[in-house]
């Protein structure tokens, strides 16, 4: 079940772009069959990090928790396509109570494309969505239920994405 929620001060997306937000599934296996090969993985960043107060609301903490200073496991990494420049931003928040267990490799993705193991064994997952503008293009925000682990991935299209034959 996927909930949708939309806001922009700049308008509505371009109508080519809709369908890439509101995809469901794995984004990479969409990516990868319109660049005709594998998506390349740039990480610009992979540790741990203290959430926001919005990120913790995005993931569902409420209360007092929300006080809290609270650790996740975060990766950030350019997607490329077939081209040299990236096409996709993308941001992965693993919140330290949901990567127990199987769950813990999430942690040691390295340069694998995390739709690779979100969607091993499921086409889509239970997700919440919030699709908004920001500075460096449309951005689809993403809360998953992954095997009843939380975990919150932010995904902005870039330019090159945009100038790509859609």
């Amino acid at each position: 079940m996927t909930s949708n929620s939309f806001s922009s001060t700049s308008g509505l997306p371009p109508t080519e772009l809709i369908p890439w937000l509101n995809a469901e599934g794995s984004l990479t296996a969409i990516l990868e069959e319109k660049a005709g090969q594998p998506l390349r993985v740039k990480r610009s960043f992979e540790g741990y990090r203290s959430l926001s107060l919005g990120q913790k609301k995005q993931l569902g903490v409420r209360g007092m928790m929300l006080n809290r200073p609270m650790l996740a496991w975060i990766r950030e990494v350019q997607l490329y396509g077939n081209d040299d420049m990236p096409w996709v931003q993308a941001q992965s928040i693993f919140p330290l109570n949901s990567l127990k267990g199987q769950s813990r490799r999430l942690q040691h993705l390295k340069n694998t494309p995390i739709g690779y193991v979100l969607f091993k064994r499921r086409r889509t997952l239970p997700n919440e969505r919030f699709i908004s503008h920001t500075s460096d293009g449309w951005q689809r925000q993403t809360c998953y239920d992954w095997y009843g682990r939380t975990l919150m991935i932010s995904e902005t299209f870039l330019p090159a994405f945009l100038t790509s034959d859609l």
